[in-house]
């Protein structure tokens, strides 16, 4: 099996086309494990994971250490809140104490920009981004790869529509990347006022009417509204947004024959998508959450070196 070209996932901007793949190859593999009665293979005995969250988070941190979990890794959580850190210890003399431990890998979920790259400034142990500010989320964005994948085989001259927050959005950012380097074609769909000013640097198709971005899509991605975001005057109030921009049964019929409607979560039902497009017959929001186990099972265990080790 190939090597990834990094040792640590901190975004992917920059991932060729070749990590992506791999990744996404070795991720069918674990997703079999899943389906499995017993659901723990010994891979990464004796691999120590901290899974540093200064973020609240359900399904990614849940994931990450079921991952862990099912790989035989010792998982270690870490809270904000009954940590040090409300005593004002920095993220630096956090982290480094954290290594002191003899820890592996590191997990970590930030609300600045740029967090984990400066983790791997000062630990030696694989840094791996769950989430830093508004810049990158790559697992989910890999999972999300991931379950188009599974569905249409390739990810290869797809339309994906991503709506949303296009400015605020980390998971938007990370999907552009990777959808783009694997020939996905991506279209971007938002008010103006959630639009960054530097938005053509994406190379995307850019819409402000969500029925015209709609036309001829095989994928949309819905995002979830951030209720502050209306707090800061971005957008007039919760039901015009929705009259806009959220998904409904009637602008279903814009989509090509075999779409796939999809979302991060948590879903702000009625808002973003109703509740029959959530959980209508296209919709792979479940298998989103089930396929990011896998997925990051395959980053975990491809960053971790034991493959060369185990000359698997």
């Amino acid at each position: 099996m190939s090597e990834l070209h990094s040792r640590h996932l901190l975004g992917l901007e920059e991932v060729p086309a070749e990590d992506l793949t791999l990744i996404l190859d070795t991720a069918k593999t674990f997703r079999e494990i899943i389906d499995r009665r017993i659901k723990k293979v010994p891979t990464l005995r004796g691999i120590t994971v901290v899974n540093l969250f200064y973020e609240p988070s359900t399904r990614t941190k849940i994931s990450f250490e079921l991952a862990e979990k099912r790989l035989s890794a010792d998982s270690i959580g870490f809270s904000k809140s009954t940590s040090s850190v409300t005593k004002g210890e920095s993220l630096r003399d956090t982290v480094q104490n954290i290594e002191a431990m003899r820890i592996d890998m590191v997990v970590v979920r930030h609300s600045s920009s740029g967090a984990p790259y400066q983790l791997t400034k000062w630990l030696d142990a694989n840094i791996i981004n769950a989430g830093d500010g508004s810049h990158e989320h790559p697992t989910q964005a890999l999972l999300d790869m991931f379950t188009i994948r599974q569905k249409y085989g390739s990810l290869e001259g797809l339309r994906v529509v991503l709506v949303g927050d296009v400015k605020h959005s980390r998971v938007i950012r990370s999907n552009i990347w990777g959808l783009k380097t694997m020939g996905a074609s991506v279209a971007l769909c938002g008010p103006s006022t959630l639009m960054p000013r530097d938005v053509n640097r994406f190379e995307c198709d850019v819409y402000t009417d969500l029925d015209e971005a709609l036309d001829g899509a095989d994928v949309v991605n819905v995002m979830r509204i951030q209720l502050e975001r209306q707090e800061a005057g971005l957008f007039p109030s919760m039901r015009e947004y929705t009259n806009l921009f959220g998904l409904t049964r009637d602008r279903l019929k814009r989509l090509n024959e075999n779409y796939t409607i999809m979302h991060p979560g948590p879903i702000n039902r009625g808002v973003e998508m109703s509740t029959e497009v959530a959980d209508g017959d296209q919709s792979v929001i479940l298998d989103q959450v089930t396929n990011g186990q896998a997925v990051r099972m395959a980053v975990l265990y491809l960053l971790s070196g034991r493959k060369g080790e185990e000359g698997e």
